[in-house]
């Protein structure tokens, strides 16, 4: 009986020299340039011709190679090749198709061409699809439901192979946004640019419609708006001038799509084992998605065929002294495996980013205080403890902006009169998104001096860039005008003390908004506070989403919040929210506020279609006056995002348009191991505790069982 208490003992013990006991990842991969981060809902769309929201983007761009790409370390934000082998050529004609000069004026160019020349030797990731025969076939193409038998992830399959992309992908992809059987987020706006998608979406429903059970190969329809060259140069035509096009070569809607992928998806009772491309995509970028388990966790591979690519060897001032340099020229990408696990929920996310489990973390309100302290200036610092840990911060103001709008064709809040105009710039002035900022964001944002974040042309920084008709320039840094003013504005608008000098009747302004719940009640609460500054009453509609669209539709509004995020880093993509031909009213348009003005209007058309250029810029500054002295938007905030990383991560710049990020970080895994088992020690003297009880409990039993025997 001794003997065996003591094995148990020994037994017990022996598990305290082993690895870390609350180590999630197995112990293989230690020591391995792995990166270790979370996701919190499964991507609904991994195919690049369906997929627009964030979070299939977070994956898609580490997948995909589109044409372009943004510049990972300047800013302003700057297209660069990716998959191109240099910048578009771009050739202008006339409506006889007779070719233009570079300058001549946006009204007579008809189209636009561009000549896109892709690298050579670019290879695809492995796939089943590419696999081949000895006789050069391919492997996989007429499968039957007893060869599927057992199939249900791409690793089934006992062989794969890939192949060099070519500029006929390129095409294949732009014809697959026309395509009748997928759900196309950008055809509405591509239709009206790429000469012929339009028509081209007919033609695939006509034939469709003939054959619907067949595969509907688009290789056997040509689109005129595209056309391939030779093996690396394909061209892509567009009506008018339109040089914002150039972004859109940086989304993985025009990324390369192999027509063996879809060929080989399409074959029968593939879709229900999961195996379609929005599942498992077929990429040429820096990854593959090796692991697609949505309900704990998806695994991104190093593509091993990828070698087109080196980390950017110059970026802006500061970069060199922050590291960001250190490996200039170094093939990409830096890590091996990216490993997603599913997090519902902020805390158990927050925790194992403490124990050095996740390597980059997101700051929830509930952890800011413990993450982050700002000082009096407004900086922002992790803090001790943070530090203590070897805790660094990256902040970057988001290309978005959170306005509150005023319908221009409300005869209180809108219009060009001066009695009207006043109004906004006194409410304007009350409104303190400073105190907004700091109360319900942390101080994770910007009060916002007109339509344009920063990172986009035409932002200007410092005194240049300031509201002067809601700020004073004090002290090097903006300040908001005194509420004296504001009332001032008010009286002068035929409100002296929130009263109509006409009607002898209160002031009361009406704003709808979907904000509910708790959150939602203490900012509106505090909303109404900054109206009662000057002794106007609000009267805070809320209404459910669908009602909230539908009254902005039909202008039954007075003043509403809403928000925008930038499909470009272009000030076009901002400033046609107040484009006048863009009015939601009568035009359907994104101006929902339905602001008129003659002269924006005729800036805008002017700006719109220029080259980034001095010319440009001084353009924009006077758009942006002209907005500030007509206010139709309280310019509300831009959002700031935070994002910690441990010491051991590397090469990290919050780049909000870029989401192909995770090429250029490094991990020292050799750090990140020592500190993990710094950090997560597993405490013994328990164990040493209750094996000394266990084995004096047995001892006592033993002397019992002994005296009853004797």
């Amino acid at each position: 009986m001794r003997a065996r208490f003591v094995l148990l003992l020994v037994v017990l013990l022996s598990a305290c020299g082993g690895g870390l006991w609350n180590n999630p990842y197995p112990a293989s991969d230690d020591g391995k340039p792995i990166l270790y981060t979370a996701f919190t809902e499964r991507p609904k769309h991994l195919d690049p011709a369906q997929a627009y929201s964030e979070n299939e983007y977070e994956f898609l761009a580490q997948i995909y190679a589109p044409p372009l790409q943004y510049h990972y370390l300047k800013r302003p934000y700057e297209l660069v090749p990716l998959a191109a082998s240099g910048m578009p050529a771009v050739r202008y004609l006339d409506k006889n198709r007779r070719p233009l000069p570079d300058n001549a004026p946006a009204e007579k160019i008809a189209f636009s061409v561009y000549e896109i020349h892709i690298k050579p030797n670019m290879r695809y990731q492995p796939h089943p699809a590419f696999a081949r025969d000895q006789q050069g076939k391919p492997e996989y193409d007429h499968l039957t439901p007893r060869d599927l038998r057992d199939i249900h992830a791409l690793d089934d399959f006992p062989h794969s192979g890939t192949r060099s992309v070519t500029a006929a992908d390129y095409a294949y992809q732009i014809k697959r946004l026309a395509h009748p059987q997928l759900h196309l987020p950008i055809f509405g706006v591509m239709s009206e640019y790429i000469v012929g998608l339009k028509d081209y979406a007919a033609t695939l429903q006509q034939a469709l419609q003939k054959t619907p059970d067949a595969f509907l190969d688009l290789n056997a329809y040509p689109l005129p708006g595209v056309q391939v060259v030779d093996e690396h140069t394909y061209r892509i035509e567009v009506h008018g001038k339109y040089p914002q096009f150039a972004y859109w070569l940086a989304m993985p809607f025009f990324a390369p799509m192999p027509h063996e992928a879809e060929r080989f998806y399409a074959q029968a009772g593939m879709r229900e084992r999961n195996l379609t491309l929005d599942w498992w995509p077929v990429g040429s970028g820096p990854y593959y998605l090796s692991e697609n388990n949505p309900n704990q966790r998806m695994v991104l591979s190093r593509n091993p065929y990828y070698d087109s690519e080196t980390y950017p060897s110059e970026g802006e001032a500061g970069d060199t002294q922050a590291g960001l340099l250190a490996d200039a020229g170094k093939s990409l990408p830096l890590i091996d495996k990216v490993v997603f696990s599913l997090e519902k929920e902020t805390i158990p996310y927050w925790n194992k980013f403490l124990q050095g489990y996740y390597d980059a973390s997101g700051i929830s309100s509930d952890s800011f205080d413990q993450a982050v302290q700002v000082a009096t200036g407004g900086e922002a610092a992790v803090t001790d403890a943070m530090k203590v840990q070897g805790i660094g911060l990256s902040t970057a103001v988001s290309t978005s902006t959170m306005y509150t709008g005023f319908n221009w064709q409300d005869p209180t809040v809108g219009g060009s009169s001066d009695r009207s105009r006043k109004l906004r710039l006194a409410i304007a002035i009350a409104v303190d998104f400073e105190e907004f900022v700091s109360i319900f964001a942390n101080g994770r944002g910007i009060a916002a001096q007109s339509p344009l974040p920063p990172g986009i042309f035409g932002y200007r920084e410092g005194e240049a860039g300031i509201n002067r008709a809601v700020y004073d320039w004090v002290g090097g840094a903006p300040q908001r005008k005194p509420i004296e003013e504001a009332r001032r504005l008010l009286a002068e608008a035929g409100y002296p003390n929130g009263v109509d000098a006409k009607t002898m009747q209160p002031l009361v302004i009406h704003m709808d908004t979907t904000a509910t719940g708790v959150g939602g009640k203490s900012r509106l609460d505090w909303l109404r506070k900054q109206f009662e500054k000057i002794n106007v009453q609000l009267d805070v509609r809320s209404t459910d989403w669908n009602r909230f669209q539908d009254k902005i539709r039909k202008g039954d509004t007075q003043m509403f919040y809403m928000g925008w995020n930038a499909d470009y880093p272009d000030p076009e993509n901002f400033l046609f929210l107040l484009h006048g031909a863009q009015a939601k009213v009568g035009k359907g348009g994104e101006n929902a506020a339905n602001y008129s003005s003659p002269e924006y209007d005729r800036l805008f058309e002017q700006m719109k279609n220029m080259e980034n250029s001095p010319a440009r810029q001084a353009i924009i500054d006077k758009m942006l006056e002209i907005l500030r002295r007509d206010s139709p938007w309280l310019w509300g905030f831009h959002p700031k995002s935070y994002v910690l990383q441990h010491g051991w991560l590397h090469n990290v710049k919050p780049n909000v348009m870029a989401n192909n990020k995770l090429k250029y970080w490094r991990v020292d895994a050799a750090q990140r191991g020592q500190l993990r088992r710094d950090w997560n020690r597993p405490a013994r003297w328990p164990l040493w505790l209750l094996a000394a009880a266990l084995l004096l409990s047995g001892v006592w039993v033993w002397r019992a069982l002994r005296r009853r025997e004797e």
